[in-house]
């Protein structure tokens, strides 16, 4: 997985954002629109189209930093590109490094690429439709009103104002072409699956994933990438939500809050990487979570095309949760739910309502209220598209890691969240087991505007370890050290490190060739010879770690040695064929540990 959002460059800061509870709705940062067009709210009424009455949001300004020629992108083509294409493909690029590297992806021909992505007024198309359409108009007005102006005169009004725009290439209009945003990751990370994008509103990156699992459970692609990405802040959006007076009075957004009076806009990119669960555990991928159901539906014929309707919402649920086989209603099925919570007074009720429905009232037999309901959008505002996707990173997060997530201002919640099963926290929690060890279970709701409806079923990946803080330094558990001595001996030698729970079998050799051997025994000896040593018997340059070692571990240990490449983590297994100092790198080196 991987993330851009407000506050959280990437996916470990977004993590540590999620359990400090870290606010990162601010104003509008100066550039984006100009501040002429705010004006405080002053009554119930309509606002004018060319006048918000809100300026805080959700946005990564400081943060959007995508280096375009390691993709192989020239920077004069930069300006002229819409930025959110370029921020995807970054973040997808990051997806993959996360899941291990470009060299553990199946045949690209089985690689495909799935985004949410709204048709919004973007920075590109923006500037296309001033050079287009609003220098004419700006031109044709003013022949109109001042008819003493010459052409010439107009001319230069026209050129002046079209250069304030940038300059004008062909190419430019290639990079407005709206499914590019998947198109171009595609091409730039080489996947020849299918590639597309998906427009469902708030629903759009849960709709990307729903169709993602399509393509996986059909068995047409062996791997998906499926997210979602909006980076439009454009004053015509603000607009738009400001005339529907959807946008906090009081510039807060307070999810399932008693007062909650509306949404702030935040932007933002994710995109997760999806394989079928028996070819991850072939594979020995580090699995998040497991997605046990997803489902889509719409709203169908209601009162208004905009109102929320309870009803498509309970029906798009359940199919999820039948998909998944599973009774949603049932003690102990859910320990989270990321639920939509955009903070509009009409939304919250609805979705409030949709969850007494389907997962039935407090249950006095489980101590009432036991599951926890959050949202994102209390600390980054509504990423439209991209909100779906951020709250499914952050509830595979929460699965993952086993800690229970705050939500911020609700302090005094909605009175219909007493009805359901589910509470707020204020700060992070542990997340233990269910009733007869169940496993983690959350769900993830993503209610688009017009009435399209997305749910996401997550369960806790098998043989995950609970998560548990760092542990402190002990003296009798340290790697092995350099011994000059033992290099090019043949012989290999084990240490132990016990960390809290897991067990870290390291191996050190004089090569490569030496590691080799010393693995190439029965997996019991090794592990018993191994684990029981407990400290360090001496080192060599070739180094292997093995995280809670198991004969599958063992394999892929045995395949990276013999490769003789330098293998960094992935399925717990860590190998250097090289000495870390000395040797080819002379000099001194520093290690800073945060």
């Amino acid at each position: 997985m991987a993330v851009l959002l407000p506050g959280a460059p990437d996916l470990a800061a977004y993590w540590r954002n999620l359990v400090a509870g870290f606010d990162a709705v601010g104003d509008v940062p100066e550039g984006r629109w100009d501040a002429v067009y705010y004006r405080p709210a002053t009554a119930d009424g309509p606002a004018a189209a060319d006048q918000v009455y809100c300026r805080r949001g959700g946005f990564v300004d400081a943060l959007a930093d995508v280096d375009v020629t390691r993709f192989g992108i020239m920077p004069s083509s930069v300006p002229g590109a819409e930025p959110d294409q370029l921020i995807a493909l970054q973040v997808a690029a990051s997806a993959v490094a996360d899941a291990g590297g470009e060299d553990r992806l199946p045949a690209r021909e089985r690689v495909g690429v799935v985004l949410g992505r709204g048709g919004y007024l973007t920075p590109g198309l923006v500037r296309l439709d001033q050079r287009v359409r609003t220098a004419a108009q700006l031109v044709r007005t003013l022949g109109e009103l001042l008819p003493h102006l010459g052409a010439d005169q107009l001319a230069r009004v026209r050129e002046a104002f079209t250069e304030r725009l940038g300059p004008d290439r062909p190419e430019n209009a290639i990079g407005l072409v709206p499914n590019l945003a998947a198109s171009r990751l595609a091409n730039r990370l080489d996947l020849r699956g299918p590639a597309y994008t998906v427009d469902a509103a708030c629903a759009s990156s849960l709709v990307a994933v729903d169709q993602a699992v399509g393509e996986l459970a059909s068995g047409r692609c062996d791997l998906m990438l499926a997210g979602g990405v909006h980076h439009c802040h454009d004053i015509t959006l603000w607009s738009v939500f400001s005339q529907l007076r959807a946008l906090s009075p009081s510039q807060r957004i307070r999810p399932f809050h008693r007062d909650a009076d509306g949404i702030l806009i935040g932007e933002g990119t994710g995109v997760v990487v999806l394989k079928r669960l028996a070819d991850a555990v072939r594979d020995g991928d580090r699995i998040y979570a497991v997605v046990r159901g997803t489902a889509v539906g719409s709203d169908g014929r209601t009162a208004g095309l905009v109102s929320p309707d309870p009803g498509g919402q309970i029906r798009a649920v359940r199919r999820a949760w039948e998909a998944a086989g599973l009774d949603p209603a049932e003690p102990g099925s859910i320990g989270l739910l990321e639920a939509h919570g955009t903070a509009t007074p009409a939304g919250d009720a609805a979705e409030l309502r949709t969850l007494a429905e389907v997962f039935g009232p407090p249950d006095d037999s489980e101590g009432g209220r036991t599951a926890v309901i959050g949202s994102v959008k209390s600390m980054i505002g509504h990423a439209m598209p991209a909100a779906g996707v951020a709250g499914l990173v952050k509830a595979a997060l929460a699965v993952h890691h086993a800690v229970l997530l705050p939500t911020l201002h609700c302090d005094d919640p909605h009175p219909a969240l007493a009805g359901t099963r589910f509470r707020p926290l204020a700060g992070a929690a542990p997340w233990d087991s269910g009733p007869g060890g169940t496993p983690r279970r959350a769900a993830v709701n993503a209610f688009g505007f017009g009435g399209v409806n997305a749910h996401v079923v997550l369960e806790q990946a098998p043989d995950v370890t609970a998560f548990t803080a760092a542990p402190k330094p002990r003296a009798a558990a340290r790697p092995a050290a350099a011994d000059e001595g033992r290099r090019g001996s043949g012989r290999a030698a084990a240490a132990t490190t016990v960390i809290e729970r897991e067990r870290v079998l390291l191996l050190t050799a004089g090569s490569p060739e030496d590691l080799a051997v010393a693995l190439d025994t029965e997996d019991s000896t090794l592990l018993a010879s191994g684990l029981d040593t407990p400290a360090s018997r001496g080192a060599g340059p070739a180094r292997l770690g093995i995280v809670d070692p198991t004969p599958k571990r063992l394999a892929l240990a045995r395949r990276v040695t013999a490769k003789g490449r330098a293998w960094h983590g992935r399925g717990d297994v860590w190998f250097s064929p090289h000495p870390l100092l000395g040797g080819e790198r002379p000099g001194r080196i520093a290690f800073v540990f945060p």
